[in-house]
Order: structure tokens, then C-alpha cells, then sequence
């Protein structure tokens, strides 16, 4: 494992989750029970594609990795408790170490390799990494498949929301629309914001000095 993948524990947002957050579903959506066809399910027009998921908040501001995770799984109907995930990935209130530890969970329900670590290691995204993240997510979700991110810092959503996590957090990739030029997120840190759609760009220096599970 690199250095690179700093770890990853809500700052500013944890004070709106610690707490106060029911774990329980929230505006939940029930799940395809085949995986290969839930791309396809919403019938989109040609570019766009988004999972069905059954979100989850997460229940404490240090749980971002095991709830991205555990949303991510719902979209291959595979529903794993938080606490089971954060076991398995060494979670504390630091948070969970890198997405190195989310892929090797995802792993663990999807099969060997299916996901792999992309690491973003500049303070900025360039082109190719962009362009990357943009393929990345486009495969995965044609594939039935979230991906998960570790972001860091602040971005800005494609309705003017910001997202602060100075910290670090994680976030689970749903969907995408115009070609991959925008990526839908399933966000755990609050369910009165828990979905938003955001540009590749923004996404992809969001995730700088970081990396993605896809």
C-alpha cells in the first residue's frame, strides 16, 4: 500500500452526523435482483445509467467508509450491515485507513479483482486521470457495479451545493449521465443531501491525492 491514500474521517460534516442520524434506510429505493439488468432498468436515454440503491446514512461521523461501502453492495442486492464492514476494514473514529481497505471489502462480496484501487496522487487531477475516473465510473455502472470514492477537501455539486470534508470522507458513485461527464453520488454524511449529481472534473480533483474503488 502507498502513502498516497491518506485516511479518511469526516471533520466539519461529522458534526451533522455524529449522533443524530438514524442508520436505518432512508428514501430508500428497492434494489434489481439482477445485477446486470439494473443499468438498464431506468431506461434512460443513450449516456446515461443509474444503479438502484437502498441508502443507508451512516450513524456516526466516522463510518463514511463502511456505509459508501455497504451502499455500494445494495446495488448488487447485497445488503451487509456497517459494523460487519467496519470490522472487517479496521474503521475507528480516525476513520478507515484508504480505499486499499474498500476495495479489499468489496471484494470480499463481489469476488476476487473485480474491483480494483485507482489512485489520484497530485493535488489536481490531470486530463488522463480525469479521463480515466470517467471510464472507470461509466464500466462499473454499465456493469451493475458503484464505485467508491475517497475525497477530500471541498467540491461543488452541479446545483451549487457544497460538500465540505476537509478530512477526508467517502462517497459511493451511482450513476452517471451525458456520456460519464457527470457522476450521480450517494452521499451517507446526511440524508437531507444524500443524493447529488456532480461534474467529472470537480469529481475527479475531489478525489486528488486520493484515490477510488472501481
Amino acid at each position: 500500500m502507498t502513502t498516497l491514500i491518506y485516511k479518511a474521517a469526516l471533520t466539519v460534516a461529522g458534526a451533522v452526523v455524529a449522533g443524530g442520524v438514524v442508520a436505518g434506510p432512508t428514501g430508500a429505493v428497492a434494489a434489481s435482483p439482477n445485477p446486470s439488468q439494473q443499468a438498464a432498468d431506468r431506461g434512460h436515454a443513450k449516456g446515461e445509467r443509474q444503479l438502484k440503491v437502498r441508502y443507508q446514512a451512516q450513524p456516526n461521523y466516522y463510518y463514511c467508509g463502511p456505509a459508501a461501502v455497504r451502499n455500494a453492495l445494495t446495488a448488487m442486492d447485497k445488503d451487509v450491515p456497517q459494523d460487519e464492514l467496519a470490522r472487517e476494514m479496521g474503521t475507528t473514529e480516525r476513520g478507515t485507513d484508504s480505499a486499499y481497505d474498500i476495495t479489499k471489502a468489496l471484494n470480499e462480496r463481489v469476488g476476487k479483482d473485480v474491483y480494483r484501487t485507482v489512485e489520484i496522487p497530485g493535488r489536481a487531477a490531470d486530463g488522463a486521470e480525469t479521463d480515466r475516473l470517467r471510464a472507470d465510473i461509466v464500466r462499473a455502472v454499465d456493469e451493475g457495479r458503484s464505485v467508491v470514492a475517497n475525497v477530500a477537501g471541498t467540491a461543488l455539486d452541479l446545483d451549487g451545493g457544497t460538500h465540505s470534508f476537509e478530512g477526508g470522507h467517502y462517497v459511493s458513485v451511482t450513476g452517471y449521465r451525458d456520456g460519464g461527464a457527470q457522476a450521480k453520488i450517494a452521499d451517507s454524511a446526511d440524508p437531507a443531501k444524500a443524493e447529488y449529481w456532480i461534474g467529472i472534473e470537480a469529481l475527479a480533483d475531489w478525489v486528488a491525492t486520493r484515490g477510488y474503488s472501481a
